[in-house]
């Protein structure tokens, strides 16, 4: 709904219409999020909404922090229902908890589940892109292979990454390019490699591969230029990654389903190398399919389609080893970004600092400034003053956030008293003054939406021997 043409007056001049007048009106476009905490008037907004629509922002993307618990995915969940029912496909790519399966299942969208022993993802398989690249055809098609090629090879260097902790040598990512443009035109139609044929060739050593190690027809200068990138590959199939990547695809994403959810909520909570090793899987797989769409939509052989990503949790894989932001920032700009919107989640900006170098600090940072919104919830005071230097907040924004991270009071026993911060929001865009916001959700999204899943049944236990104890 286009909202109504808007007046500013002088209070002597709009004295008259009180107690009609108000102040400057909240947005009004966009999926519905809640109500302005001063005015209790209704706000609207979205990455994508703002930015084709209202034209408030002039990159379609959210940066969301604040403390854990205090209602960070439930607003996401939120925009990720309305912007379904305009047509827009959620991707929720690697969903940890799970938050988002139980929504993606309710719009009648696609749950792929990925853990050990139970879902893999081959990261080697064009997938969506493929497909697309061969019913285009011609020069656009051949584009769009190149493109595929960038994304698998960054996707594997990805994980050798993780499994060593380092990125990969540059001769290594030449080998690695030489042997998957090899394994391509050795490959049948319809058929997509694995890890396990890679592996294979560079252990054959054709002579195309062996050129660009510079080894000169001598067979130990060759091993000694492979044999780093041979034992990488050995640990992704061998080690703590298990046989996640080590086969086909369990199930690919459907290019034509109204929403999709990788859910790798299998994977222990401790498992830190697998889980950022299959949220990055996730991401590329599923930002190919982007891609494919809208190379599809060029060649006028598909609808067009907009899409909106959630990254939650980033802080996990940024942790994984050093150098993934660079695998991260790559994955995210090999993407076509035209119809693409997105949302990055994390707890506070000392995820960023928590990183093992300068340079990777800095490109994390780097997520919060390119963002076109940022949204705060309940976060400590010295956050904030750190987040103001980044975004630009008042003193005025500070203090109201920061009391948003307080801890609820010491209610009588068998109440339960909300944080006072949980369901509250402060909106930024640029060096616009934030809008405040307070959500309140609907039984609908609490049943679809329940984050603490595994405390409720001893909830229901402790409030039944409350009235046990109690009762006469």
């Amino acid at each position: 709904m286009d909202p109504p043409t808007q007046w500013r007056a002088t209070t002597v001049q709009a004295c008259g219409l009180w107690p009609f007048a108000a102040g400057s009106g909240a947005p009004m476009t966009g999926v519905p999020l809640g109500q302005h905490l001063y005015t209790g008037a209704t706000v609207c907004g979205d990455p994508l909404s703002w930015f084709t629509r209202a034209r408030y922002i002039s990159n379609p993307s959210l940066f969301m922090l604040g403390m854990p618990g205090l209602g960070k995915s439930t607003l996401i969940n939120r925009m990720l229902i309305g912007l379904s029912a305009t047509g827009v496909i959620p991707l929720v790519l690697g969903d940890l908890k799970p938050d988002y399966a139980d929504t993606v299942r309710a719009l009648g969208g696609q749950v792929i589940s990925i853990g050990r022993g139970f879902g893999g993802i081959n990261v080697l398989d064009p997938g969506a892109m493929g497909a697309a690249a061969a019913r285009i055809g011609g020069e656009a098609g051949e584009a769009l292979v190149a493109e595929t090629h960038g994304r698998v090879l960054n996707m594997v260097a990805a994980l050798i990454t993780i499994v060593r902790g380092r990125p990969m040598d540059d001769h290594e990512q030449a080998v690695l390019s030489a042997s998957l443009h090899l394994l391509r035109e050795r490959t049948l139609p319809g058929r997509a490699v694995v890890l396990p044929d890679l592996l294979a060739l560079i252990n054959e050593g054709p002579d195309r591969v062996r050129a660009v190690t510079l080894d000169r027809g001598e067979e130990s200068r060759y091993r000694d230029a492979v044999d780093p990138l041979h034992r990488s590959l050995l640990g992704i199939l061998d080690g703590p990654l298990g046989t996640t990547f080590a086969s086909q695809t369990s199930q690919r994403i459907d290019p034509s389903a109204p929403a999709v959810c990788i859910d790798i909520s299998r994977i222990g909570e401790a498992d830190t190398q697998l889980t950022a090793a299959a949220m990055l899987a996730a991401w590329s797989d599923g930002l190919g399919t982007v891609a494919a769409s809208h190379a599809l939509a060029d060649a006028g052989l598909t609808p067009r389609r907009w899409f909106f990503t959630v990254l939650d949790e980033l802080w996990r894989p940024l942790r994984a080893a050093t150098g993934i932001v660079d695998r991260i920032d790559a994955l995210t700009r090999l993407n076509r970004s035209l119809g693409l919107g997105d949302a990055k989640i994390t707890h506070t900006l000392k995820d960023a600092e928590a990183l093992g170098s300068d340079a990777d600090r800095a490109k994390a940072r780097g997520f919060v400034e390119r963002a076109g919104m940022v949204i705060c919830a309940g976060l400590p005071r010295n956050e904030m003053n750190e987040l103001g230097k980044v975004v630009g907040l008042s003193e005025r924004e500070i203090e109201l956030v920061s009391s948003w991270s307080s801890p609820p009071g010491w209610g009588a026993s068998g109440e339960h008293e909300e944080p006072p911060g949980r369901g509250r929001f402060l909106i930024k865009v640029g060096g616009r003054p934030g809008i405040p916001i307070r959500v309140a959700i609907t039984e609908t999204e609490r049943n679809l939406h329940n984050t603490n899943t595994r405390w409720v049944a001893s909830e229901v236990i402790q409030e039944q021997e409350q009235k046990e104890l109690w009762t006469p």
